[in-house]
């Protein structure tokens, strides 16, 4: 397989489904808001931003550390796209099922699946009735289904067990699909880290019974040395030629063993064959090249592009866009952040501070994250490594100007006995034209590793304790280490 992402940064738990000869990508999002990002391509390499399903509020209200919404699924039946996710803040309402004519939008305000109780959900149609399928929590069978009324959430029938995986840890991530006579039921097993696989198994109906591929694992990296490892979590389609393709999840890791991954689970792409009845991957089927990303954001516009996330709250609960962009104050239960993925594994990200004292944020999570901020009138870099808060090296007095501040992610040695993380964290200022080096920090301590969860780095900008206004934002990533998708932030 390629080891450049076609989708790359924080984009795990993909879905697919092609409609005519385009085909539509959705991931999961967590704690971030607006949610789902989905993704056009008329090629399966080059993909396009093109919105975001969970767009407001009324389908989101707000996320939590550790929750928000996980594994979404998008399938386009009778006319409509339907995305179903499950919002883990809201997860004993059921799954989330919304809905739109076209994929761009708008979609349509949630309804619930109440008594289908677990994450990953899958919407599948045979004939009239569309089937729902999911990973259940603690239950005999980790995947659970049943009939449903798409347009209303209400189950038709009561939950049945459909079927108990392989014997691998965490059976998730079911998807069915209908070919030749058969139904296909494809699943993550393993768990998402080093063991993660994807199995799948058939049956002559969609109900079941399940037989396993006897072949075992139809993808997996575990136990190897590919640079792209925890590979899971995938989703089949049907090319526009009639052969297939599927999109799963990896992480890139580096660094001393057991290796570090910081820019989350990112997606990627490999063929498909069908042989005696079951589907083989080929990994080298596509070749994904690499592609530079560069973008200097003034924030012209009155409307945010659908890259910059927040997590917790909604941007617009405290940032203003045009001619800048604007952040209202921390309110007392603390600081907001504005922010985009990091896609490349080296890069550079500046911040022109015009006033204020808001600070840059590289963010892993609320304990995992570094900054460079405005104390006593000085700029000072700090860590946030769990309850620890260490100031990196000097401060710099502001200065009567506007500032720039500036991170960058410096490569290192790929090798497991390099004894370095995956990176270099540099962050520095430039006041009056002078540019001070403020610290650095192995960056294995903003990493998946280091901090667990299911999330990637973003890079941005955190409200302080006054307004402030930021001129532009700037974001180079290096060209040999990119995947291929398209950035809708604004381009130099």
């Amino acid at each position: 397989m390629s080891t450049n992402p076609i989708v790359p940064g924080f984009h795990p738990d993909p879905s697919i489904c092609r409609v005519g000869d385009e085909y539509f990508l959705v991931n999961s999002t967590f704690e971030y808001l607006p949610g789902v990002p989905i993704r056009r391509s008329s090629d399966l390499i080059s993909w396009k931003l093109i919105g975001n399903v969970l767009d407001r509020p009324s389908q989101l209200p707000a996320t939590t550390t550790g929750g928000g919404i996980f594994a979404p699924t998008i399938r386009h039946h009778g006319g409509r796209f339907w995305m179903i996710t499950t919002d883990m803040d809201r997860v004993r309402e059921g799954h989330l099922i919304v809905w739109s004519e076209t994929a761009d939008g708008p979609w349509s305000d949630p309804v619930f699946t109440a008594g289908a109780i677990g994450i990953d959900p899958d919407l599948a149609w045979d004939g009239d009735d569309c089937y729902l399928t999911w990973a259940s929590f603690g239950a005999e069978f980790p995947i659970s289904q049943a009939r449903i009324d798409p347009e209303t959430g209400r189950l038709l029938e009561q939950p049945r067990g459909l079927w108990t995986g392989t014997g691998l840890a965490a059976t998730e991530g079911p998807h069915l699909y209908p070919r030749d006579g058969w139904w296909y039921l494809l699943v993550a097993e393993g768990g998402t880290e080093r063991g993660h696989v994807v199995s799948i198994a058939r049956s002559r109906s969609i109900e079941g019974p399940f037989e396993a591929n006897p072949a075992g694992p139809i993808l997996s990296h575990r136990s190897s040395t590919h640079p792209v490892q925890n590979t899971g979590h995938g989703d089949l389609v049907e090319l526009t030629d009639g052969s297939w393709a599927m999109v799963h999840l990896g992480v890139r890791t580096r660094g001393v063993t057991p290796g570090f991954h910081v820019n989350g689970r990112e997606t990627f792409v490999a063929g498909v064959d069908w042989i005696d009845g079951w589907p083989v991957v080929v990994e080298e089927r596509f070749e994904v090249p690499s592609t530079a990303a560069g973008w200097d954001e003034a924030f012209e516009s009155a409307e945010m592009a659908p890259d910059w996330i927040a997590a917790g709250r909604w941007p617009t609960e405290f940032a203003e866009v045009g001619g800048g962009l604007r952040l209202t104050a921390s309110p007392a239960d603390g600081p907001r952040m504005l922010g985009f993925r990091a896609m490349h594994e080296t890069w550079r990200f500046e911040v022109e501070l015009a006033s204020g004292d808001a600070a840059l944020i590289v963010r892993l999570d609320d304990d995992h994250a570094v900054r460079i901020r405005l104390v006593d009138d000085a700029f000072l870099a700090e860590a946030t490594i769990g309850t620890m808060h260490p100031v990196l090296g000097e401060r710099v007095p502001r200065g009567a100007g506007s500032a720039l501040l500036r991170a960058s992610a410096l490569g290192g040695d790929r090798s497991m006995f390099s004894k370095q993380g995956p990176d270099l964290l540099r962050l520095s200022v430039v006041v009056d034209g002078t540019e001070t080096e403020l610290g650095m920090i192995d960056g294995r301590y903003v990493s998946t590793e280091v901090a667990g969860g299911f999330t990637g780095r973003i890079l941005g900008v955190e409200t302080g304790d006054s307004p402030s206004a930021i001129a532009r934002i700037r974001y180079e990533g290096d060209a040999s280490e990119a995947g291929s998708d398209t950035p809708a932030i604004s381009e130099s």
